[in-house]
């Protein structure tokens, strides 16, 4: 019973319309390159020797970087950003710190208003 249903159900959805497979889209404008054969060649077996695929699954991003920063200036620059964090993740999305910082950017003496808050 169910399975005569199931084709049924089957058999009204195919029925139900045709698909017609459009044309292409041509882009008017034809491609041309600024590269030779040979210079895309090359490229390619530079890429090749470097022995780094940006695509494979196991590609570390990270391998090759190398901090300036030391763990203090970091833990520092962390924790000075911690406010301007907050107002962006809060409730209104930061707009009342954008606001607040435009008004002490263009008027000086708002500086000392919106440090006393």
């Amino acid at each position: 019973m169910n399975r005569n249903i199931a084709l049924a159900l089957v058999s009204a959805c195919m029925a139900a319309g045709p698909a017609f497979a459009d044309d292409i889209t041509v882009d008017p404008q034809p491609f041309v390159s600024t590269l030779t054969r040979a210079q895309v060649m090359e490229e390619l077996n530079q890429f090749r020797r470097s022995g780094v695929n940006p695509w494979a699954d196991d590609y570390n991003q990270l391998a090759q970087f190398r901090s300036t920063s030391n763990r203090a200036e970091v833990r520092a620059e962390y924790l000075a950003s911690r406010g301007e964090v907050e107002a962006f993740t809060g409730e209104d999305s930061g707009s009342a710190y954008i606001s607040r910082m435009a008004a002490m950017s263009a008027h000086p003496a708002m500086r000392t208003i919106a440090q006393g808050e």
